[in-house]
């Protein structure tokens, strides 16, 4: 039977307790025998059996504790002592015996099947034991029909449940493992992103502004930047998974980086939201972009920046333009021009987010803001 680490572990200690079970059942089946002898026809027959018992409990108990011990044959052999004790107690107790030879002791092979081999193993244990308890009976009595049935349902419940301890041992491992595994992901996303990948932006805006042979080299780093920054995005993806609908902001913001003098910075884990609030938000910061490339240059630096906040994400978009002067954008949504207010406050306002603009002659910043229920 293939299980996991964890499964073995609940397997043993199913077996360690059915050990304790095994000295319990022994000892009562040894006591009512001191107590009642004269229930042996023949004493020394009956007397080897029980000898036959605790030589085997010893046995049993011993190879039971390690896994590589329980193999097909000692459960067999197991299963098998039982049935031959049951079908051997008319020859020893004599006619009309009223208890079998080993008595409970019988249970021990019946739970070390459903242990082993599931409902299955306990259902085709009490099959085998029933069976035998029912051969030797002249008559079937109200007692030995409670006994049968005990067997035939106790075998396949015990099985059941140990079964689902294994899976549920399992499952639990795995989650884990993926736990562990995604924390240490998020924690090296988060050394890269404050180390390697703030020095990589860093180079790739310095570039660009001195220019010649070193904005080559800001370009090389702006291109590693993003191609780090997506590895690292779908690492994490994998153990990171979001309610049905959502949609990786951080993802789609990164594919901006290929507009000339962009740079984008992301966390270093993906950014859930609605998958429909999350177009709408990309959209507006490509909006803006396309303001600057509009009115400050076609390859005018610019940043954009995602932040992740517990009740909201936030984008900001910054230039170093001129800015916009005050009374413009009124006076262009006056004249029937909605070019900034319908593709970016318009859009946030249907989300119930929010657009906050900052100019000055230092430059225009965007800052763009939407609830995080929409994520929820």
């Amino acid at each position: 039977m293939g299980h996991g680490p964890a499964a073995l572990a609940v397997e043993d200690r199913l077996f360690g307790a059915l050990a304790v079970l095994r000295g319990i059942v022994l000892l009562n089946t040894v006591v009512l025998s001191l107590y009642r002898p004269d229930d042996f026809a023949r004493p020394v027959a009956g007397w080897v059996c029980v000898a036959a018992m605790v030589g085997w409990t010893a046995l049993a108990t011993w190879a039971y504790a390690q896994p590589q011990r329980r193999t097909p044959l000692l459960l067999l052999v197991d299963l098998g002592l039982a049935a031959g004790l049951l079908l051997a107690s008319p020859a020893i107790k004599g006619e009309g015996f009223q208890a079998t030879v080993p008595g409970f002791w019988v249970m021990a092979a019946l739970l070390a099947w459903a242990v082993h081999w599931r409902w299955r193993g306990g259902l085709a244990a009490a099959i085998v034991l029933a069976g035998a308890d029912l051969v030797i009976r002249e008559e079937i009595t109200q007692s030995n029909y409670g006994n049968v049935f005990l067997l035939l349902l106790g075998g396949p419940i015990v099985g059941y449940m140990a079964g689902s301890l294994m899976r549920m041992a399992d499952e639990r491992d795995v989650a884990e493992r993926a736990a562990a595994a995604s924390a240490e992901r998020a924690r090296l996303a988060r050394a890269v992103h404050d180390g390697v990948l703030q020095v990589l932006a860093m180079v790739q805006r310095r570039g660009v502004e001195l220019g010649g042979e070193v904005a080559e080299l800001g370009r090389l780093a702006g291109e590693q930047e993003t191609a780090l920054r997506t590895l690292i995005q779908r690492q994490d993806a994998i153990t990171t998974l979001g309610p049905a609908g959502d949609a990786d902001v951080a993802d789609e913001l990164s594919r901006l980086s290929n507009r000339p003098g962009v740079t984008v910075v992301l966390p270093g884990h993906p950014v859930l939201l609605e998958a429909g609030a999350a177009r709408e938000l990309v959209a507006a910061v490509a909006a803006c972009l396309d303001n600057v490339a509009a009115h400050v240059g076609d390859r005018a630096p610019a940043w954009v920046l995602l932040e992740e906040f517990g009740d909201r994400v936030e984008v900001s978009v910054r230039d170093e333009g001129p800015g916009i002067p005050e009374g413009r954008l009124e006076r262009a949504e006056a004249d029937g021009r909605l070019g900034i207010s319908q593709s970016v406050r318009g859009r946030l306002t249907e989300l119930g987010g929010t657009a906050e603009l900052i100019s000055d002659s230092s430059g225009t910043e965007w800052v763009l803001s939407v609830p995080r229920r929409l994520a929820e």
